[in-house]
């Protein structure tokens, strides 16, 4: 789906065929599901949100101003109505244990999320990102499995591009510290040594 197809039916949408938007939904919800569920980390939650974030898009559509892709307008959605549920809620963020004491490179990090991307080992990715605080997931998935830019995730939460790399920075380091407790030694241990 291209940036361009996106506005045909945005249009189409604008111009009364209510159908139209039902395509995008199509497109959209497996994706702004899994982030819902990333930041609440309940299928109850997740479900809720997706209904209402696609309420609040097809309500507003007409303020999408075209400036970025419709995904990441819907991606901020999302992160917004999460940010809300969680403050209505007044959840606890779980605090893990100290940081690691030893430097994380990027790519060592990156290496270990590509060897983690091949299917067998794709549920032991998605249960240690689970483990991560709500935000810390959500920025996880939009950088290193959404591919979402810097710039773009800046956008869509409203952070400073900077601050998203500290971020998405300290959210790599605990993440590589949750998969080297709970993946096979022999996978982490490959690289560690690179």
């Amino acid at each position: 789906m291209t940036h361009q197809d996106d506005h045909i039916f945005i249009t189409k949408t604008l111009e009364g065929e209510v159908n139209a938007f039902a395509v995008l939904v199509d497109r959209y919800k497996h994706m702004v599901y899994t982030l819902s569920f990333r930041m609440m980390k309940t299928t109850e939650d997740a479900e809720e949100i997706a209904q209402d974030v696609f309420l609040k898009a097809f309500q507003k559509l007409n303020t999408y101003k075209g400036n970025s892709k419709f995904s990441t307008w819907l991606y901020s959605i999302t992160y917004h109505r999460c940010l809300d549920m969680l403050s209505r809620k007044r959840k606890q963020i779980t605090h893990y244990a100290s940081e690691i004491q030893e430097e994380i490179t990027e790519e060592k990090t990156a290496s270990i999320l590509e060897a983690i991307e091949a299917d067998e080992l794709k549920g032991q990715l998605e249960h240690c990102i689970q483990q991560l605080r709500e935000e810390e997931a959500f920025l996880v998935t939009l950088y290193y499995l959404e591919e979402q830019t810097l710039e773009e995730i800046a956008e869509l939460t409203g952070m400073t591009k900077n601050n998203v790399k500290v971020k998405i920075f300290r959210s790599r380091k605990k993440l590589y510290t949750i998969m080297a407790s709970q993946l096979p030694k022999d996978i982490v241990a490959r690289y560690e040594r690179n």
